[in-house]
């Protein structure tokens, strides 16, 4: 027998799970610690995406807890539509098997591998199959499976399968164990709070180690769903032709104009011009040759890029700023949404937010979140295109430090939403390197980044003025005493002056002749609304405006008034007592306030 018939018995195909099996670093879990990760990940994505198609508002419920050892339980439960018991083992136990692959449009998962990589990667570290329970509907019982795969055959392998009572009308429920570890505890709280912030009409609430995590919703409208639209002629190539042409019998133009975006009948002439092609040809009969020409020329005809507002749903300027806003304490963020545009006939939309200040850390570069259709990429930051883009601008144009990457209590958003986002591997985590994104990313910032430094250069001027202010205050006692001390009189008080010089709230009280009065005179520049109290032993039943709210407690009257006092104004309150007690402002920064209190 020779060498090459002893190789030759050897050969044999593998299956797409066999390959994966000792591959499983290309889907993300190539450690126990990331396993974990990436298992909710591809769960949670299942979860947004089933609710928004059957527009619900997502509550997702998840689970982590330790059962023996290295052993975790992870439980991811969602109120989407549910799943037909027919197709439950495919989804879970099939690797490449799903319903939007095929399907122009963004979503969150389109390969069909995530979830059922996750059934895979668990029944290779604990042996265990992955138990499904789903329902879509309330007069349809509830089904619950136990599945594994079979390696060889990429086919799922239904162990148990029964009708079961579930207190859920219509959702799944999904229960994965695997060897894995907490060790990325932070991060996988940190995925959560960024997956909140793109997603702000879904609800998640995670209960890991005796602890509750609920991130809320700041949105009660589900985003519309994007609807699929056909492959663009700019992103067409000859084996894709190859394929679509058989598909049906019908003329060339019929074919051109039925089964591309915006083509219409004088784009499918012109096409069929500069490739030399008769638009009544049969196009099933197209030579390998003419299909050839057929694409060159598509891809030369000037044609409308593909309905971008149809296939892609961005999560808008104020729904951005408003998650970030519940999730982080800043001085200063704002968001930008670019017009959609296309790469390689794809179209796509490119978002971006920059928050400032705040809690944010002072130190060290400036935080970076990146997503893809919804999805944070929580992975090879320094390999993806939206570090990259970010790291080419030069900062230090719009008063921000820079080393490389910007510096300082910065965080910068940055969201791509795309029929096809260009990942660099299977496992989703990194942005390739296109040019018209790269483009789009960076012009977003640029807008940003001026409307950060004039918020930088305002503040500056500010701090400037106040300082100088505090600086002339500070010797206006001194020379108040000097004075008096000159026309032998007792001492003036500057508070007033001081609150002008300031630009601050003067709230004085005074006590007299059996009257007290309290005198609100606003030095600021915006209207002032603040909660007065008073508290003292004086009934103050004569007070003048009355206060809005009175109560008696041991002898002494704590008095509220709503009070409303425009920049320049004065509001005043007078009653009938002789002891000052106490008055505090309330709803407004303390720091803006200068409070007087003396005798007549």
């Amino acid at each position: 027998m020779s060498l090459a018939e002893d190789l030759a018995k050897q050969q044999r195909s593998i299956s797409v799970a066999e390959f994966f099996e000792r591959n499983k670093h290309l889907l993300g879990f190539d450690s126990p610690t990331r396993g974990i990760i990436t298992t909710i990940k591809e769960a949670v994505d299942n979860a947004l995406d089933a609710c928004e198609e059957a527009m619900v508002l997502p509550d997702i419920f998840l689970s982590i807890k330790k059962q023996d050892r290295d052993i975790y339980r992870i439980i991811v439960e969602d109120n989407g539509p549910g799943i037909v018991p027919g197709q439950i083992p495919f989804v879970f136990g099939k690797l490449l098997y799903g319903s939007r692959f095929h399907q122009i449009k963004q979503s969150r998962g389109q390969q069909g591998i995530g979830i059922s990589a996750a059934v895979l990667y668990a029944q290779l570290t604990s042996g265990l199959p992955t138990i499904i329970i789903s329902r879509t509907g309330l007069e349809h019982p509830a089904h619950q499976f136990e599945i594994q795969i079979n390696i060889e055959t990429n086919e799922p392998d239904v162990v148990t399968e029964r009708e079961v009572e579930w207190d859920r009308t219509h959702g799944t429920r999904v229960q994965i164990e695997f060897k894995s570890t907490l060790a990325a505890k932070k991060r996988l709280i940190e995925y959560l709070r960024y997956t909140s912030i793109v997603n702000p009409h879904a609800r998640i609430r995670l209960e890991m180690d005796d602890e509750t995590f609920v991130f809320d919703r700041v949105s009660d409208e589900v985003p519309p769903c994007p609807r699929a639209i056909k492959p663009h002629p700019h992103g067409i190539e000859v084996g894709q032709i190859r394929r679509m042409l058989p598909a049906g019998p019908g003329t060339l133009e019929s074919f051109l104009t039925g089964s591309f975006s915006k083509v219409g009948e004088k784009t499918a002439g012109e096409i069929c011009r500069n490739a030399k092609l008769s638009c009544a040809a049969d196009a099933q009969s197209l030579s390998p040759d003419e299909q050839k020409r057929l694409v060159e020329a598509m891809q030369a005809v000037k044609v409308p890029p593909p309905p971008v507002s149809q296939c892609l749903s961005p999560i808008g300027e104020d729904l951005i700023t408003r998650g970030l806003e519940k999730e982080l304490q800043m001085d200063f963020v704002k968001a930008r949404t670019r017009p959609g545009s296309v790469f390689s006939g794809h179209p796509f939309i490119v978002e971006a937010a920059i928050g400032y200040g705040g809690k944010l850390p002072a130190e060290g570069n400036a935080q970076i979140l990146r997503f893809a259709n919804r999805v944070p990429l929580m992975y090879q930051q320094g390999a993806c295109a939206i570090t990259a883009a970010i790291s080419g601008i030069n900062w230090k144009n719009y008063s921000v430090a820079q080393a490389g990457l910007p510096t300082g209590p910065l965080i910068i958003l940055v969201h791509v939403a795309s029929t096809s986002v260009p990942f660099t591997s299977e496992s989703k985590d990194a942005i390739a390197s296109i040019p018209e994104i790269e483009k789009e990313i960076v012009l977003g910032l640029q807008d940003l980044a001026r409307d950060l430094k004039m918020f930088l250069s305002r503040r500056d001027r500010n701090r400037l003025q106040e300082d100088r202010a505090r600086a002339v205050c500070a010797i206006l006692p001194e020379l108040a005493e000097k004075v008096s001390e000159i026309v032998e009189l007792p001492p003036p008080d500057i508070s007033a002056i001081e609150g002008k010089i300031l630009h601050k709230l003067v709230v004085r009280q005074t006590a007299g002749d059996g009257l007290v009065t309290v005198e609100i005179k606003n030095y600021t520049g915006s209207q002032a609304t603040l909660s007065l109290y008073t508290i003292s032993t004086d009934p103050g039943e004569d007070a003048q405006p009355p206060p809005d709210f009175v109560t008696r407690m041991d002898e002494e009257y704590t008095r509220v008034w709503q009070v409303q006092v425009g920049p320049g104004e004065v509001w005043t309150t007078k009653y009938s007592g002789s002891a000052r007690g106490i008055v505090e402002i309330r709803g407004v920064d303390t720091r803006s306030i200068v409070m007087v209190d003396r005798d007549e």
